[in-house]
């Protein structure tokens, strides 16, 4: 009870801290944060009214914040954006019989001895270029085509060069909350993190490590856990999810109003990169907080199962050292922030052009990750799969795996083991895999010709940006994770992760990789299926005696590990027996009892 009492303690200062402190922007804060002379002489000038201002609450802050952005973007788009009247001299300066558009109607209208006449000239060769040449049946046609150009410019071409940009706009609301942010948190982050974090920690082990749950008999106890409304779709387990939801939203979305949560691990980030926090670092931290914890409940759970000790030692091991500790000293030593174990197609930007950039420009070490990245996709997964199947990363490595079997174990049972289901997923999984893909050949393209459209309609920024908020925000972390209490622990792994789609290709065709069943000493009690994260109805092969053999496999082995009769058994031995019934295995074969 102690335990419970200082995890809630601690988690609803955590909350509270949300709405602690206010905001003051100053000039100073304004001129460290915006480079450029211009734009910050246009924010200055539209923000007057804020500049100095305390606000108590950061909606009001943020809201009045935003509204100077657009204004100033605003102001440029009337100042720099062709007008009405522009667009009838392009149309008077274009000949007659027949409708030809030529970009000298462009020099025509704007002569170019005013900075805004050659922006406007400049940018519309650049967007309308490909007009040059055309011959439309009448004016009005040409019309048309000339205000679809001014619309793209207006939207892309003004605000990209001389306005802000949507990406400077969200960077800038979360750099200049953070700085403008007072209070007791700003002042004391230290104690605020021994407030929170420290006894969220505490409390949680105090809860989890009680006498009673190392004695008793020996085994795997999951009683009552559907009538626990934690573990059962209960309304305890809505909130969790709903609180993880939306978490997630604020975390990639809207950043600048958790501005006190992440001024509140400072004190860990300075430590470790040298630096202030910022919303990924405060992610991060909290991800392997949760794996650590709830890894050490996974351990006293699973206690006398030997596989399942060090499977979850390895993703607490890997995701403490690889996902967090190295990649923040590599800043610290000013090299590239890079995590070792992420691998693309679930990395997805890795072959992003800004990202190629700054591996190559790192010099050795750079070219060194980034054919450590590529030899992990060429030759490191096709090998590991062969030898092991993919429960090498999915189980053994993977971040995303580690929080799903540590913070995720309670849900395991949730998982749709439906015949819909599993044709639902195999759609998903491949469908996400195809256009990450595509996603990275577009970008490629860009990166080696310069040519954003590839194939005449696919824009390489507009299909990375559709990937990046839908399948790389939105379904792995909002979903992914928010969905836990309602979809079990994998739903991201099982529908949507492009990896686990690549590593169950091999494992399905080429592994020697495969859960044997005795199906002699099996009594259907469902412990198997009940508990398989993936959705696979395990009993069924174990009451025919068949070896599993599935491409979405992660090789857990939690199915085996509550079977009470033995029935299952992770195996490596030749392919030869994967796809038959269980063969006996030689003295050369590598076998893992669980």
């Amino acid at each position: 009870m102690l335990g419970l009492l200082l995890f809630l303690l601690g988690f609803c200062i955590f909350l509270f801290s949300f709405s602690i402190g206010s905001y003051r922007l100053t000039k100073e804060i304004v001129e460290s944060k915006i480079n450029d002379e211009k734009k910050l002489d246009l924010f200055i000038t539209h923000g007057e009214s804020l500049l100095g201002v305390t606000y108590t609450s950061s909606f009001s802050f943020i809201s009045d914040l935003t509204r100077i952005f657009e204004s100033v973007n605003q102001v440029q788009i009337e100042r720099y954006g062709i007008n009405s009247n522009d667009i009838e001299m392009i149309l008077a300066n274009t000949k007659d019989n027949p409708v030809v558009f030529s970009l000298d109607a462009i020099d025509k209208t704007f002569d170019g001895s005013a900075e805004t006449s050659a922006f406007k000239a400049e940018t519309f060769k650049d967007y309308g270029g490909w007009l040059d040449g055309s011959q439309f049946d009448s004016k009005d046609d040409l019309r048309s085509s000339i205000e679809g150009t001014v619309e793209s410019i207006k939207k892309y071409g003004i605000i990209n060069q001389v306005g802000f940009d949507r990406y400077q706009v969200k960077d800038l609301k979360f750099s200049l909350s953070k700085s403008a942010t007072l209070g007791p948190i700003r002042d004391n982050p230290t104690l605020f993190l021994w407030l929170t974090y420290a006894l969220c920690i505490l409390g949680g082990l105090l809860y989890i490590l009680p006498k009673k749950q190392l004695e008793g008999p020996r085994g795997i106890k999951n009683n009552n856990i559907f009538f626990k409304a934690m573990h059962n779709r209960g309304w305890l387990g809505i909130m969790t999810g709903s609180f993880l939801i939306v978490f997630y939203i604020f975390l990639y979305f809207y950043p600048e109003y958790m501005t006190p949560w992440i001024i509140t691990v400072d004190p860990i980030s300075e430590m470790l990169n040298g630096g202030e926090a910022g919303r990924f670092f405060l992610y991060g931290f909290i991800y392997t907080l949760c794996i650590l914890i709830m890894g050490v409940r996974m351990m006293i759970k699973y206690r006398y199962s030997k596989y399942q000790l060090i499977r979850t030692a390895s993703v607490m091991f890997f995701q403490t050292a690889f996902a967090f500790l190295i990649p923040e000293i590599l800043i610290r030593l000013n090299k590239p922030y890079f995590d070792f174990k992420n691998i693309w197609p679930l990395d997805y930007d890795f072959f992003f052009d800004s990202e190629l950039s700054k591996l190559i420009d790192s010099g050795g070490l750079g070219i060194f990750m980034l054919g450590w990245g590529i030899g992990l996709i060429i030759i490191g997964v096709p090998v590991f799969v062969y030898f092991f199947g993919k429960r090498w990363y999915c189980s053994w490595v993977c971040g995303c795996g580690g929080l799903a079997e540590t913070l995720g174990d309670p849900y395991r049972q949730l998982s749709d083991k439906s015949l819909k289901a599993w044709k639902v997923e195999r759609w998903m999984i491949h469908g996400v895999l195809a256009f990450a893909v595509l996603m990275t050949a577009a970008v490629l393209y860009t990166y080696w010709t310069g040519n954003s459209t590839l194939l005449g309609f696919i824009n390489s920024y507009q299909i990375r940006e559709i990937y990046g908020v839908y399948i790389g925000a939105g379904f792995a972390g909002v979903v992914g994770t928010g969905f836990y209490p309602i979809m079990g622990n994998r739903v991201w792994c099982r529908f949507g992760c492009p990896l686990a789609a690549y590593l169950g290709f091999i494992q399905r065709f080429k592994s020697r990789f495969r859960i044997t069943t005795n199906g002699g000493q099996c009594i259907s009690c469902g412990n198997c299926s009940t508990y398989c994260e993936m959705g696979i109805d395990v009993r069924w092969y174990a009451q025919r005696g068949q070896n599993i053999v599935r491409s979405s496999c992660v090789g857990c082995g939690v199915c085996s590990a509550v079977c009470p009769r033995g029935v299952l058994n992770l195996e490596n031995g030749p392919e030869e027996g994967r796809f038959g019934k269980p063969i006996l295995l030689g003295n050369d074969s590598f076998k893992v009892k669980t």
